[in-house]
């Protein structure tokens, strides 16, 4: 689709761009032509258009005709009235405008009393010449027309105002006040217009094959309901931002092949009192009709948020209506066949358990984020469209991603291609990768930051100290690379590739917490003073020991406890005042622990720290392999290594199985091999005789 759109722009780039149709000006034209009917008299100005007239008294009028401004007079009987057309000479005497303002066919409005005592003054003033002839009109005047003439620019500029409330009120599009409570769900007739199916939603095995369930259910329903099952009425798709909840269900959606209404649930929400509510009702009402279909609602804890006890304390009425109504069309006393609820939601503790309850959402489909084999899985699809190396290792780019969600491994794709287009290169290498990586994390470099030689000096042994401590710690994270060079707010950065772990031992935190203190530690050992380079590391040795002892309970004075409290609103710890003074010794006994084993360490390898703080000085960025050099083979594997080794020796035992053997195929084939393998040898003795032919002659 995107495709397509842009090669209808391209094409169009040469034609002359036409200015764009825009209703704003014809509310410019109609406000500036009511300002001119206001300041020009209004209604009298419109009536004047063709002929300007004005009321006179009798008196006036016989002034009129004598003093010869009469062109002609028609009198009618019927009203007592007259009315004196102005020569064109005398306008400007008798209207005080020119002849241009007030038309064509100028009057003066005259009431009279009696027709007979008028017809004798014009009697008399015609044998004078004054004027030429009257005549008369008994018709009487249209006075609805000129009332309408005289209202007709409150009509308007009402109708004005009313319109623009109209556009306002619908959020500059179509619909109007009438229409606010109606759904603003886009439509896809056909689920497959999106073009994504679970081919492109790469890892998430337990996920895709919850929602394969669903699928089925839309394909074929009759397979469970004669069975006496029940379809499910909705599946909410909970995990962290980026791991792919949107794009599954539009490949549910696209594997279907039902329509698919998708909207957000910050769509529901409006100023108007109601108007969530009735958009619940709507969109209900629309998939009711389209049946089988789906409604997908993105971000559902905006309206789905748990309804408050106490109104006192941050209670919505409006958006818990509309969540009633959302409960009330999920599973109500009316029935929804056919209609299946997919939501979203990366605040799943937030959602209202009447929502969370079966016969809504009967199903809860976590969607986690990448392990290593999905993060490579991940790779795959988003390096399909980019040109790389044929060498390229998608295995070590998977492991130099932990904790990476679907839509970072995406963007660190991206921002690889447009590394490797600013530097010229016809294809994207590893170490475009790895740099797009080390931006995403740490930010960009920042070569340009001036320092001093000494601020140098204590950086590099800042980060050797990391170094060293995390390589002579067995459960410490495997060490990549080291540098100096600023990047972001950091002075200096050491690279590890974190140990994905199902569980984490006590052991292993405390080598973690070790090798995080190691910069400080190096600071106090070989400079003897310590600087505020190793806030960061504080504060993340802080937090690691409080949730260990606050949440794991892996305290000697507070064992098997946790304080753990998911209360939203909760003004009051769990635990009393002496149990948090316990928390405060018992962590920084730990961290002061660990502290003293880090200087321990870096005493015993005081040579190798210098060695590898100099080499880091010089050159500024220095890898593992350096490390290897000067300290040795670290002794420990590595889990992650464990892991791609146990899935190789896996693959590997799989082909095998699925590779068919000679000795299991039937008899016919047996022979036909060997006939085609007999027939080889004779060939390649032919071709070796005809090769040795001229050498004999």
């Amino acid at each position: 689709m995107d495709n397509n759109n842009r090669k209808f722009n391209n094409n169009n780039d040469d034609q002359p761009k036409m200015p764009k149709f825009n209703m704003n000006w014809i509310y410019v034209i109609i406000a500036i032509s009511l300002a001119l009917i206001f300041i020009t008299g209004g209604g009298n100005s419109l009536a004047r258009g063709a002929g300007a007239n004005q009321e006179a008294t009798y008196t006036e009028f016989k002034q009129y005709v004598e003093k010869g401004y009469a062109q002609r007079i028609v009198i009618n009987k019927t009203d007592n009235s007259l009315r004196m057309y102005v020569k064109p000479k005398f306008i400007r005497t008798v209207f005080n405008m020119t002849a241009k303002q007030v038309g064509s066919n100028p009057y003066v409005s005259v009431q009279i009393g009696s027709v007979d005592q008028v017809e004798t003054f014009l009697n008399a003033q015609q044998q004078k010449g004054h004027f030429a002839s009257y005549s008369y009109n008994n018709e009487k005047g249209n006075d609805f027309f000129a009332l309408l003439i005289n209202l007709l620019p409150l009509i308007l500029f009402f109708g004005l105002i009313w319109f623009w409330g109209r556009r306002m009120s619908s959020g500059g599009g179509g619909g109007g006040v009438f229409n606010v409570g109606k759904s603003k769900a886009k439509l896809y007739e056909k689920g497959n217009e999106l073009g994504i199916t679970f081919k492109d939603v790469a890892g998430q095995e337990g996920a895709k094959q919850e929602v394969q369930e669903i699928v089925e259910f839309l394909k074929n329903p009759q397979k469970y309901t004669d069975l006496g099952g029940k379809i499910p009425t909705g599946a909410l798709l909970i995990g962290p931002p980026g791991t792919g909840k949107t794009l599954l269900a539009k490949a549910v959606s696209g594997e279907a092949g039902v329509p698919f209404f998708s909207m957000s649930g910050s769509d529901f929400v409006e100023m108007f009192v109601g108007v969530g509510a009735s958009r619940v009702r709507d969109v209900f009402a629309q998939a009711k009709q389209k049946a089988p279909c789906i409604i997908f609602i993105d971000e559902i804890d905006a309206v789905g948020r748990a309804r408050s006890k106490n109104p006192a304390m941050g209670g919505n009425d409006e958006r818990e209506n509309t969540l009633n109504a959302l409960l009330t069309e999920m599973d109500g006393f009316g029935t929804n066949s056919g209609v299946i609820v997919l939501a979203a939601t990366n605040r799943a503790d937030m959602l209202d358990q009447a929502l969370l309850r079966a016969g809504r959402f009967d199903r809860q489909i976590h969607v986690d984020l990448p392990d290593l084999a999905e993060r490579k899985a991940i790779f795959q699809v988003h390096l399909r469209p980019i040109k790389t190396d044929h060498d390229l290792d998608i295995d070590f780019l998977a492991r130099q991603t932990p904790g990476f969600s679907g839509a970072d491994i995406a963007n660190v794709c991206n921002e690889a291609a447009l590394i490797a287009a600013r530097h010229d290169k016809k294809k994207v290498a590893k170490q475009d990768f790895l740099d797009a990586v080390d931006r995403i994390i740490g930010g960009l470099e920042k070569k340009t930051k001036v320092m001093t030689r000494e601020e140098k000096k204590s950086i590099a042994i800042h980060e050797a100290g990391h170094a060293t401590i995390s390589w002579f710690c067995e459960h410490a994270n495997p060490l990549v690379k080291v540098t100096i060079v600023p990047r972001g707010q950091a002075l200096g950065a050491a690279w590890y590739l974190p140990e994905e772990r199902v569980i984490t031992t006590k052991d292993q935190m405390l080598d973690e917490m070790c090798a995080i203190l190691g910069g400080r530690a190096a600071e106090e050992v070989c400079l003897g003073h310590i600087s505020t380079g190793a806030m960061n590391d504080l504060e993340r040795a802080t937090k690691s020991a409080y949730g260990m002892i606050a949440y794991a309970g892996m305290s000697d004075k507070l064992p098997n406890i946790c304080y753990y409290n998911n209360q939203e609103y909760q003004f009051q710890r769990p635990y009393s005042e002496t149990t948090a003074k316990i928390m405060d010794d018992e962590v920084l006994k730990m961290i002061n622990e660990e502290y003293a084993r880090a200087k321990h360490i870096l005493e015993e390898h005081r040579d190798g720290h210098r060695q590898l703080a100099e080499l880091l000085f010089a050159k500024e960025v220095i890898y593992a392999e350096d490390v290897e050099k000067i300290f040795g083979k670290r002794p420990w594997v590595s889990r992650t290594d464990e892991i791609l080794k146990e899935n190789k020796a896996l693959e590997d035992a799989k082909a095998q199985v699925e590779e068919p053997k000679l000795e299991d195929m039937p008899d016919v084939v047996k022979q036909a091999q060997l006939e085609h393998e007999a027939a080889k040898v004779e060939k390649n003795t032919e071709d070796f005789e005809e090769v040795d032919k001229p050498a004999e002659e």
